[in-house]
């Protein structure tokens, strides 16, 4: 579906570019920019957790300079990309697949083929770009918000200079984890929206088929965004576990 999607996109001569424009902003606004809010209220409570636990226990067994190792591997590797994904799941793939759905039950889309515009192109290739460029901006929001957020709320209970803080962070981040965002979160916008978007496209003529298919989409994203994240992170620390020798 990416690739008919794409391909589509580019080669339907019957469908504006400022069409497709109009839908791919219509996309980033509401699954990007209206998720703001949670996302920044989510970025807060788990930064400030993870920073206050960690210098809690961290301090007790006299390893406070592994602060920033704990940041980058917990929040940007991981809970980062995993609860982003998850609040895009819930908000845009459960819009995604009613839209599309209610599209196909009311013939609308029988309708642009009449008028000789191709679905994936119109429908389809936007969702799914606005989708990627959404939650690889959502998940660096998240990561910015959670960093710094968390260390306002830590101050409330630990005294950390902001040097030593940020020293540390910078210290903890390489280039794997740049790469390990982007692979993560990338593949987590394509999976959510190809899922929502097939399963809106599944609905045959009955609009009672359409929380159906808005169930099936959340259940199966949930299940292939988490699977893809595992598998990351096993390969990541296999190779990690090789380069040390261990394994």
């Amino acid at each position: 579906m990416i690739y008919l999607s794409f391909r589509a996109a580019f080669l339907d001569q019957t469908q504006s570019l400022r069409q497709t424009l109009s839908v791919l902003s219509t996309q980033i606004y509401f699954t990007g920019w209206q998720a703001m809010p949670l996302i920044s209220i989510l970025a807060l409570g788990t930064g400030g957790i993870l920073v206050i636990q960690g210098m809690t226990n961290l301090t007790l067994l006299g390893g406070t300079e592994m602060l920033g190792n704990l940041i980058v591997v917990v929040l940007v590797r991981e809970v980062g990309p995993l609860l982003t994904a998850l609040v895009v799941i819930a908000r845009s793939g459960t819009a995604v697949a009613t839209e599309v759905g209610n599209m196909r039950a009311n013939r609308e889309i029988e309708a642009l083929e009449s008028m000789g515009i191709n679905p994936l192109s119109y429908i389809v290739f936007p969702r799914i770009l606005g989708g990627i460029v959404s939650v690889l901006c959502l998940a660096f929001y998240f990561i910015v918000i959670a960093i710094f957020g968390g260390y306002l709320i830590t101050q409330f209970f630990h005294d950390i200079p902001f040097s030593f803080y940020s020293e540390n962070l910078l210290r903890a981040f390489g280039k794997e984890d740049v790469a390990i965002f982007l692979l993560k979160n990338g593949f987590s916008g394509v999976i959510i929206f190809v899922v929502s978007c097939f399963q809106g496209l599944s609905v045959q003529k009955s609009p009672h088929e359409v929380p159906q298919v808005t169930t099936q989409a959340v259940v199966k994203s949930i299940i292939y965004v988490t699977v893809f994240n595992l598998v990351v992170t096993a390969i990541v620390y296999l190779n990690q576990l090789q380069k040390l020798g261990v394994v």
